[in-house]
Parts: C-alpha cells; sequence; structure tokens
C-alpha cells in the first residue's frame, strides 16, 4: 500500500509538470515537461548517491579509519539482510545523518561528525538502523526523484513570475495564458510541496518503526532523536542543507523554531509523535 501510494503521488508530481508544461506551450509544452521529468528520474535513478554525497562533502570511510561506526553499520546491514553499504562521514558539527543510493546494493549511510560526538553507540544504532531501513524498503531512491521534480516545479515558478513581470505585450497572440502562469506561480510549488511533504512523512514513520526493530529496541532511536530534535531547534541550521534535500534527513536540518509558517510544509513528522510512536513500539516489545 505505501508503495502504490508513492507512485500515486510520484505520477501527480509528473502531472503538475505536464500541466505547467500545457499552460505554457499546450501540447508541445507538455510533450517537453514529460520527457523532462522521465529524463530527471533517469537522471536520479543512476546518479542519485553521488550527487548527495558530493552536495554534502561526504567523505567515504574505510573499516581501518572508524572502525566502530563501520563495524556498527556492518552489523546492522548482516540484521536487515542488507548489502553492505559505503558508510560516509560529513563534517559537520550538527548531529544529523540520512541514506541515499538507487538501491540496496548501490548505497550508502552517512553520519555527521556532531552526531558521532552527540549520541552513546545505542542512540547512533537506531539512527543507523533508521537510514538502513530507508534502503531496504528503497525510500532513497523515491526521495532523490520527488526533489528533483518538485526542485523543477519550483524553477518553473519562478521562470513564469518573471514572464509575467517582464512579459511582452503580445502575449495574447502568443496565446498566453493568464490563468495558466498564476497557478503555476501560486499553485504548483505549493502542491508539489505538499506531495513531496507527504512522500517524506509517510517514510519516515515506516522507516522509525523498521529501524526500532533492526536495532533491536526502539527506544535507542527515540533517544537519539530526542537529542537530535534539541540540537536542530537551539542550534543553526546545517551549512550545506537546502530545501530540496532536507527531507533525506532523519531530523529536518533547516528546523529552527517549530511555531513558524514553514513549519506546516514540513518534510517530516513531529517528532514527539515519532518519540511515542518509538516508546509504544518498545513497550510492546517488552523492552
Amino acid at each position: 500500500m505505501n508503495t502504490l501510494k508513492t507512485t500515486v503521488l510520484m505520477a501527480l508530481l509528473m502531472g503538475i509538470m505536464i500541466a505547467i508544461g500545457s499552460a505554457f506551450g499546450g501540447r508541445h509544452g507538455a510533450m517537453l515537461m514529460l520527457m523532462i521529468s522521465l529524463g530527471m528520474n533517469f537522471f536520479t535513478y543512476w546518479f542519485s548517491d553521488t550527487m548527495v554525497l558530493k552536495m554534502y562533502g561526504a567523505r567515504e570511510i574505510t573499516e581501518q579509519e572508524a572502525p566502530q561506526l563501520y563495524g556498527m553499520v556492518a552489523g546492522l546491514a548482516a540484521r536487515a539482510e542488507l548489502p553492505m553499504p559505503k558508510v560516509c562521514i560529513v563534517n559537520s558539527a550538527i548531529p544529523n545523518a540520512f541514506a541515499t543510493g538507487r538501491n540496496p546494493s548501490h548505497a550508502a549511510v552517512a553520519v555527521t561528525t556532531g552526531i558521532m560526538n552527540a549520541l552513546s553507540p545505542q542512540e547512533l544504532s537506531g539512527v543507523l538502523a533508521h537510514e538502513l531501513s530507508h534502503i531496504k524498503h528503497r525510500d532513497t531512491l523515491i526521495s532523490c526523484v520527488a526533489a528533483a521534480i518538485a526542485g523543477v516545479i519550483s524553477m518553473l515558478a519562478n521562470i513564469a513570475q518573471w514572464s509575467m513581470i517582464f512579459g511582452s505585450s503580445d502575449d495574447e497572440d502568443n496565446g498566453g495564458n493568464i490563468i495558466g502562469l498564476l497557478a503555476t506561480i501560486i499553485l504548483a510549488p505549493i502542491a508539489a510541496m505538499i506531495i513531496q511533504m507527504a512522500i517524506s512523512r509517510s517514510r519516515e514513520y515506516e522507516a522509525d518503526k523498521s529501524g526500532g526493530e533492526i536495532c533491536g529496541n526502539p527506544n535507542f532511536l527515540a533517544d537519539a532523536l530526542q537529542k537530535i530534535e534539541y540540537y536542530s531547534l537551539h542550534a543553526r541550521p546545517m551549512d550545506q542543507a537546502t530545501p530540496a534535500t532536507s527531507h533525506m534527513f532523519i531530523i529536518n536540518p533547516l528546523s529552527g523554531s517549530r511555531k513558524t509558517f514553514t513549519s506546516l510544509f514540513s518534510t517530516h513528522p513531529d517528532t514527539g509523535e515519532r518519540i511515542a510512536l518509538l516508546r509504544q513500539q518498545a513497550a510492546a516489545m517488552g523492552k
């Protein structure tokens, strides 16, 4: 059901792109946007892990360089029945982590230097189990594709905005559609954000539950989320973080105060609710 829902949501994102293309250029514009969205899906499939890791300056490490971290990932991957992913470190004092890759055989788990210092080994195992769960259920590919398409929709909305401001006087002769442009500027980015949010939030709940099972005690992950959330609310955002990729992290790296308007469109579920569900899961497991 979760896979079906994600497929439908991704189709809606592509549909928004096609509608934008139609508003700009009729049938030819719609066909162009269809081809662009398919091309993005292909490019993201093959290069998503490389793009994201380079964006955050993640450095792949060996077992000799960080034996405790590497060994922890190896043990958890074996429990999850996954191939050993790349293990990477991001040089950032802000505690956080993410996973990326097109499939379990081509995946990477990245943690910041901050999270390695802030969490206990048990808490770090909960975080790593959460990220491995994303890999196991192929969430990493879906989230990258959603981010790419949503980013293009936002870019097209900006182009439409400038075309309205500096558009030529013969718009009507060229078939310009003021209503379509307004919808592109106002509604399309909001729709893309909501769809991206829906994909991310549903996946986070599933990864929390599965991660709790993989690490053996959901309380490990619950305690880790509590600490990471505190840092995210009281420290500055990650320097490298962008809105397009923030949903890939275990906690939103752009968080400030929860009481801002932008929190209404957060790509992450409420952390308190996530922790409560993990505590319930732990109690059911007798932990």
